[in-house]
């Protein structure tokens, strides 16, 4: 696959995408480079495609000199690695490698949306973001949409919880390059059988003395409950970072649900379930340990893995029921994304989305995984035995299509949450009815909305 990935003949790439001439507009929905594909050229694969051949090949005096840069902001971690793919996949680039030059620069994700609001226009061309910076670069007009195949690629190549991150209102602004940052679950093979339901896991970890670990405490751990029954809670933001507004739903049928959910399992304190305290990984050390499954993510990977040898275990989250209805765990999933700049000049604007394909392929996000452990969000890569071999990874994989990508919360909301999911630890809920819940909720979700 590799050695077949090439780059679209000048003039099909072209069709794909529609230079409104508008560089760093504010236009939330188009940036003003929005790229579209015509219908006629779908159907045809693009490497069956032929250009004229006044457009196929470069100009016979365009040397060296003559090329344009394109930057590309990568995390320090990866640089080496991404200059030296992209130079090869250059070289074989006979419609653009006498045109451009690539120039890769290092720019942490988290850091990445700051430094381009900044300054827009002296931003990289491309750049990776993390996923809940997404709302700010759309509303700057700081991001240019993938368009015709490049788009198909993004909805058909990528993961469910990817193809979520980069997409806002229904519209697709940037390149999914990583599903990594989320949590599943880890489990004792010798004390957890059957890990598919919560209450059968509780039932499991008490008959064998031991317990299931969670942090419901944390409003990021918790909202596993609430987004698994279809509840919602995000924030609005405007370019400067500031709130401009909040939608929660927490005080509905879903958010009672849910509610109900989690007292239950407070209820169960003691009784297979307990809080996950800090260390969580140290619970599954054979001596003394008393962990027999443990909500958490890859980063505990490797300390699980050495205590628990052949017995070690991880798949997605489990299943809950609630009033005779079975709902799926969720949660927030973690993402890396890949964004290129709006451009007035046509030709790079192309060249650009090209390039930011290629960086998001399954090529490279293989490359990335076996240098730097990175999960792809590709679902070839997903499949891949390096990845599968990962039984982290391929958990984590599996949990994150049931996951939105994790927008930016202020520091409110995760003083609310966890102030709210510690009451109902502590056995405040226990013997509540539905109106007591539902009017807590309603506290919860209009402190929320009030949040900045």
């Amino acid at each position: 696959m590799t050695t077949k990935r090439k780059a679209l003949p000048i003039m099909l790439a072209l069709s794909m995408l529609v230079t409104a001439g508008a560089g760093c507009g504010n236009n939330a929905q188009a940036g003003g480079t929005t790229a579209a594909a015509p219908a006629d050229t779908t159907a045809a694969p693009a490497d069956t495609a032929a250009a004229p051949a006044d457009t196929a090949a470069a100009p016979a005096d365009n040397t060296s000199s003559d090329k344009k840069t394109v930057t590309v902001w990568a995390p320090d971690a990866i640089v080496d690695l991404t200059q030296s793919k992209l130079n090869d996949w250059l070289a074989g680039q006979n419609d653009w490698n006498a045109k451009y030059d690539i120039k890769v620069s290092a720019m942490g994700e988290g850091d990445a949306a700051t430094q381009l609001l900044t300054d827009v226009e002296a931003g990289a061309d491309i750049f990776g973001f993390a996923q809940d910076q997404l709302a700010r670069l759309v509303a700057a007009g700081a991001l240019s949409k993938p368009g015709g195949v490049f788009l198909d690629n993004v909805k058909n190549n990528n993961d469910a919880g990817s193809v979520g991150a980069v997409t806002l209102n229904g519209e697709i602004y940037a390149y999914p390059e990583t599903s990594d940052n989320g949590y599943f679950l880890y489990y004792d093979k010798s004390v957890v059988t059957d890990p598919s339901t919560l209450e059968g896991i509780i039932e499991q970890c008490a008959a064998a003395g031991k317990n299931l670990y969670m942090d419901i405490q944390s409003g990021w751990y918790n909202v596993a409950f609430f987004f698994g029954t279809g509840a919602e809670c995000y924030y609005e933001y405007d370019t400067e970072g500031n709130v401009t507004g909040a939608v929660c739903d927490y005080s509905g049928e879903k958010g009672l649900a849910a509610m109900k959910a989690i007292v239950n399992m407070a209820k169960s304190k003691g009784k297979g379930y307990d809080q996950c305290p800090d260390g969580a990984a140290s619970l599954f050390n054979p001596d003394g340990g008393t962990a027999g499954a443990l909500v958490s993510g890859t980063w505990d990977a490797s300390t699980v893995k050495e205590f628990l040898g052949d017995n070690y275990g991880a798949v997605k989250m489990p299943t809950f029921t609630v009033d005779g209805k079975t709902y799926q765990m969720s949660g927030f999933g973690g993402f890396k994304l890949v964004g290129v700049k709006p451009q007035t000049d046509s030709d790079k604007l192309t060249f650009c989305h090209l390039v930011a394909d290629y960086l998001t392929s399954e090529e490279m996000q293989l490359a990335r995984f076996d240098a730097n452990g990175w999960g792809p969000s590709n679902k070839n890569a997903q499949q891949s035995s390096g990845v599968q071999s990962d039984a982290a990874l391929a958990a984590l994989a599996d949990q994150l299509q049931y996951c939105p990508g994790q927008g930016q919360y202020p520091n409110a909301y995760w003083d609310l949450t966890k102030a709210f999911g510690t009451d109902i630890n502590s056995g405040m809920y226990n013997d509540a009815d539905d109106a007591t819940l539902t009017a807590a909720l309603k506290e919860l979700e209009d402190a929320i909305k009030a949040a900045k």
